[in-house]
């Protein structure tokens, strides 16, 4: 797993910066990896990282850059702390930092922290093609068979072993809510049409259970 990840960070920089050249991307891919690897993670993980640049790969007609797309994925989970609620925040300034270092310019890095940010809330602007791609492959997994959303959700769980059962099942059902009050989960025509029912479905059994 960790040679393909490489492989697919050095591709997708590459396609980004261009011919004007830069420093070696491994080092980079090596600080991402690992912090994709720490052992809070339980969700987070470079499984999660694999299944979202996955799902791009399925979505990239839809994004305008996909390649920019791909680099926003990669910091958009890289600074990870379950206690913490600015994750993505932190992410975002992550790759501002990052990015210049590695040969990227100042277009396509505050395109890649712009996308990090959106992550927060999943509720990209109508026609934010990058937006909505990166969106729809960071929930794609709402849409899993439901023993793998069930896998999902105890990861979920798992992350979040610090906070008292009654805390945790208000707080994840009000995330799901707010999730079904959307007016779409998936944004792009192949999440709408392939993972909006079956998300929904999903969301309302785990919901279903947490409240019961």
């Amino acid at each position: 797993m960790t040679v393909d990840l490489q492989q697919r960070w050095a591709a997708a920089l590459l396609a980004v910066r261009g011919a004007g050249g830069g420093p070696d991307p491994a080092p980079y891919a090596a600080n991402l990896l690992e912090r994709w690897a720490e052992p809070q993670r339980k969700y987070h993980t470079l499984g999660h990282l694999t299944a979202v640049l996955d799902h791009l790969d399925v979505l990239a007609p839809h994004a305008e850059d996909a390649d920019v797309v791909r680099l926003a994925a990669w910091f958009h989970d890289a600074v990870y702390l379950p206690e913490r609620s600015e994750n993505e925040e932190r992410s975002a300034r992550l790759a501002e930092r990052a990015l210049p270092e590695a040969g990227v310019g100042p277009e396509a890095t505050a395109e890649v922290a712009r996308l990090v940010r959106l992550t927060v809330g999943h509720d990209p602007a109508e026609g934010d093609r990058n937006g909505e791609t990166l969106c729809d492959a960071d929930l794609a997994i709402l849409a899993a068979e439901p023993d793998a959303y069930a896998a999902y959700a105890a990861a979920v769980r798992e992350e979040y072993a610090f906070v008292p059962d009654e805390a945790f099942r208000d707080g994840r059902a009000a995330v799901l809510r707010q999730l079904l009050d959307l007016p779409r989960l998936f944004r792009t025509p192949h999440g709408a049409a392939e993972w909006e029912e079956r998300a929904r479905r999903n969301i309302a059994v785990e919901l279903e259970l947490l409240t019961a």
